[in-house]
């Protein structure tokens, strides 16, 4: 059964709210293609099966993806790109709507798509999706028994014109906290390498390329040509792995210091990708589409095309914020104890999180002896700090290292379960090949089993394990916070990045907060004095700072996206600055609406959200002073009590300088957000 286009695009008009399916089968021709528009008609791909199989783009009639190969190599036989031939072409339309268990963006999601599943001779199947800002592909396969993919090709061809903001790498052994350069894609050649997502800028269109439902499989990474595309690479199955230093086992060993307990990169790898089912479906290439900047920022096509929950009660899941420990190096001061890692410490955290409302208290590193998470520590009480948390209301999330935990995975799972803890912190993955993929998925399932939360850091970007296991909450995979203690990376510009590429991804853990704020340089070079350069920003390990104002620091809580928000500072700063703690302790982190006031990736964000019947508004700012335009239309028929924090007059010298303003408001009010250089402008709104 073959049908128009126009009759294909009445069916699925006059059925929305309705799955349909249409099956049958269809020969082509050598040159004929099939054609798959989103549901409003604004976005359509082309698929040609000749040769090779290629697919193609459009966006409002204008090509933005010209005809790109897509291939993957089974068993050393198997080849898509050798004489494809289509041998059935089935076809449905979906509009349903999801209740994400964890609601980052909103309360639901209207999943709306069509969908166009391809058949070859060979029993590999291609499914592509067309929603109306986004269009997707993966492999299906039916294969008897376990196969070897050996290859994958995934390509992006633009026009020769296009930019990209591209997260560069060294290689595959990374944390994938990279900052977004942009630059013409011609200039990407064939030895440089970036994590993804990736954000490609052509004509007037944004194309966001990450992946979803990445599961016992490698992750996505991209390379150029020099010209005109972005080429995927995959990291090979890893066979060896680097060999623990003999000087280091020997201190290790006489109990003279830690054994190695974070790093192992790999050696050799096979050459191939992965051993895995033969009946399976692979991951979701996802090209995001935004005909407006801001349009990424309420991109949820990560989440909508993920395997669906899979752990069932998701009661004990619970959001929150976190007082933080590592970033602040534990640094209090006026108390009558000696600061540190140490029993009086963490229960002063706990005091002040239960003070303020904050959820959690993470015990990061040391709190257990490096290289083995069932001992303990000389002045570390862990069951007497997680009792006293328990009963100021807080809960205790517990930091491991990855290579730890999996060498005594059962009993330091066991235990973390026992001591009742609310969640783990495990560190420093640095991969995505298939094996640690794997291992990401066995401790989201076996954390879901005991209750617990997991926040994966020094890790690959979210690809949709938060949905299939909610208990996923966060994730870092993000250059946040933290590279203010060694670099000046962390600018503005840096920060009005991020929600538009690697947010779109998911939840990131950027830990924000800082109470020490002040001015840095423009660019990602240091200050060059003689340049006429000038900042009080410096760089300190043990007491850092930010790069930006306070009221940019405030508004990354409602700006930047993540279920377990986690407040890097120390208790002692947090105290003096009572005024803007306490409004940051009291912005939510999961949200049932999100709109996007304005926006333009790098350069500002304004974005409210809203959490039961209060708003809450973020605007940043990056190196420029600007002002942003605050319309209220979507506030409800009530007057609204609005209290604003907002750049001091000052803030372009003292960016430590706020102001505070309450004011009652209306729906439709328009008023104007006045940002400073590195500016912040950040409000909460309460019906009267």
């Amino acid at each position: 059964m073959k049908l128009s286009s126009s009759l294909w695009q009445n069916l699925t008009g006059a059925c929305a709210g309705l799955v349909l399916m249409l099956t049958g089968t269809l020969a082509l021709a050598a040159n004929d293609k099939l054609q798959l528009a989103s549901p409003d008609g604004s976005i359509k791909i082309e698929v040609k099966a000749d040769k090779v199989v290629t697919w193609s783009v459009r966006v409002d009639g204008e090509q933005v993806l010209l005809p790109s190969q897509l291939s993957m190599r089974i068993d050393d036989t198997l080849d898509l790109q050798h004489k494809p031939k289509v041998v059935q072409v089935k076809r449905r339309s979906v509009d349903q709507v999801l209740k994400p268990e964890v609601q980052v963006k909103s309360a639901t999601i209207h999943d709306r798509f069509n969908e166009m599943k391809v058949d070859f001779n060979n029993r590999y199947s291609v499914v592509f999706r067309a929603y109306d800002n986004g269009v997707a592909y993966r492999y299906e396969t039916s294969l008897p028994g376990q196969v070897t993919v050996n290859s994958e090709l995934v390509e992006f061809v633009f026009s020769a014109d296009s930019h990209v903001y591209y997260p560069e790498e060294k290689g595959f052994y990374s944390h994938n906290e990279r900052s977004y350069i942009y630059q013409p894609i011609a200039d990407i050649g064939k030895k440089n390498l970036a994590s993804t997502p990736a954000l490609v800028a052509t004509g007037g269109t944004k194309l966001l390329i990450t992946e979803t439902d990445l599961r016992d499989y490698p992750g996505l990474w991209l390379l150029g040509n020099g010209r005109d595309r972005l080429v995927g690479t995959l990291p090979q199955f890893p066979l060896v792995k680097e060999i623990r230093h003999p000087d280091t086992l020997k201190r290790f060993e006489k109990k003279e210091g830690p054994g190695p307990d974070r790093n192992e990169p790999v050696m050799k790898r096979a050459d191939y990708l992965a051993k895995t089912d033969g009946s399976r479906t692979y991951p979701w290439r996802i090209l995001g589409i935004a005909k407006q900047d801001g349009d990424l920022i309420t991109n949820q096509l990560s989440y909508q095309l993920a395997s669906p929950n899979r752990i069932g009660d998701v009661s004990w899941i619970k959001p929150g914020k976190v007082a933080w420990d590592w970033w602040n190096a534990n640094n209090l001061f006026g108390v009558d104890f000696v600061a540190g890692v140490n029993t009086e410490t963490y229960m002063h955290y706990i005091d002040f999180a239960a003070e303020y409302g904050i959820e959690y208290v993470i015990l990061d590193e040391g709190w257990y002896p490096l290289n083995d998470l069932l001992g303990s520590v000389p002045h570390m009480d862990v069951p007497a700090l997680i009792a006293h948390a328990k009963s100021k209301g807080v809960e205790i999330i517990l930091w491991a290292s990855w290579m730890t935990l999996r060498d005594q995975f059962d009993a330091a799972m066991d235990r973390f379960a026992e001591l009742g803890a609310a969640g783990i912190k495990p560190d420093f993955f640095q991969r995505d090949d298939q094996e640690m993929v794997n291992f990401y998925w066995k401790i989201a399932e076996e954390s879901a089993k005991r209750n617990l939360l997991v926040d994966f850091h020094g890790a690959y970007k979210p690809a949709g394990l938060r949905r299939t296991y909610p208990n996923v909450i966060t994730r870092e995979g993000v250059k946040g916070l933290e590279w203010n203690k060694w670099s000046y990376d962390i600018t503005p510009e840096h920060n009005t990045t991020l929600p538009f590429i690697r947010m779109a991804a998911g939840p990131m853990d950027y830990t924000p907060g800082a109470m020490r704020n002040a001015h840095g340089p423009s660019s990602y070079v240091p200050v060059d004095p003689n340049a006429g350069q000038t900042q009080d920003f410096n760089i300190r390990f043990e007491r850092p700072m930010s790069q930006t104002t306070r009221a940019h620091q405030m508004a990354l809580l409602t700006v930047f996206e993540s279920p377990l928000q986690m407040l890097a500072d120390t208790p002692t700063n947090y105290r003096k600055e009572h005024e803007t703690t306490k409004f940051m302790a009291s912005v939510p982190t999961v949200w049932d609406e999100t709109i996007v006031l304005d926006g333009a990736v790098g350069d500002y964000i304004a974005v409210a959200r809203r959490h039961g019947d209060q708003w809450f508004i973020g605007a940043m700012s990056d190196e420029n002073a600007r002002e942003l335009e605050i319309d209220l239309s979507f506030l409800g028929e009530d007057n609204y009590e609005m209290v604003i924090f907002q750049d001091g007059l000052n803030s372009d010298r003292w960016a430590e300088d706020y102001k505070k303003v309450s004011m009652t408001v209306t729906r439709g009010q328009k008023l104007t957000a006045s940002l400073n250089k590195a500016g912040g402008w950040t409000a909460r709104l309460k019906p009267q």
